[in-house]
């Protein structure tokens, strides 16, 4: 599976929101990633559904919604019915998981499930088969800008040790703290979209960081085969 970048546009400009999307879609992204908190489950607040709206009629890139609620199954609808192509959710959020992941498919976008840095990889066990990809996150969830942990990278490893063990049709997503200078590591240690929001949009250049990002990619990839 080719790497993916996906810009996170809580980094972005809201000023400009469209022409900074249109510019990471010109430079080669894979994804736009959407972080919607709630001020609950992390103390912030951030995204609604009208927004996503506004983004999917900016880009033909799929819509990547990470859904940081308290009460996910309340919010599936309203951003598929948005624009969402793939929605994730914590484990620790939501109280039916595997109810929720199928709810998200008979919708019609790609379920996800999300691993906060302190909850472990069989926390996922008995519904790794039927997600369509995982988040591993590389910091706390709830604020841009954080540092990277590195034992996320032990968490990716051992994710695609099983999916390719298994052969699962199932993508590994990584988020947080990711910069031009480790994205290459994320890659090799096996992940297949990678998030970036500060190194994206912090510099001023949008589409110049976004082609770097990607051809870091590419070389990290090239490592793994």
């Amino acid at each position: 599976m080719k790497p993916l970048l996906a810009p996170s546009i809580l980094s972005a400009d809201f000023g400009r929101l469209a022409e900074e999307v249109r510019a990471v879609e010109a430079a080669g992204a894979g994804l736009v990633h959407v972080d919607v908190m709630d001020g609950r489950f992390v103390p912030n607040i951030t995204i609604g559904p009208v927004v996503v709206r506004a983004v999917r009629r900016a880009t033909g890139l799929p819509l990547d919604c990470h859904l940081m609620v308290e009460d996910p199954d309340r919010w599936i609808e309203p951003f598929r019915a948005a624009g969402a192509d793939s929605i994730s959710v914590h484990v620790e959020a939501a109280r039916h998981l595997d109810r929720t992941l199928r709810a998200i498919r008979g919708l019609g976008a790609k379920a996800g499930v999300v691993l906060n840095p302190a909850t472990p990889h069989v926390a996922i066990e008995e519904v790794l088969p039927i997600v369509d990809f995982v988040l591993v996150m590389s910091v706390n969830p709830g604020f841009g800008g954080q540092a990277f942990l590195p034992s996320s990278l032990r968490k990716v490893r051992l994710l695609r040790e099983r999916i390719d063990r298994e052969r699962l049709p199932v993508a590994i997503e990584i988020d947080g703290g990711i910069t031009h200078e480790n994205v290459e590591d994320v890659v090799r240690a096996g992940a297949d979209w990678v998030v970036a929001g500060h190194a994206v949009f912090g510099g001023g250049d949008a589409g110049g960081s976004t082609r770097l990002l990607v051809e870091r990619l590419s070389a990290g990839a090239r490592d793994r085969c």
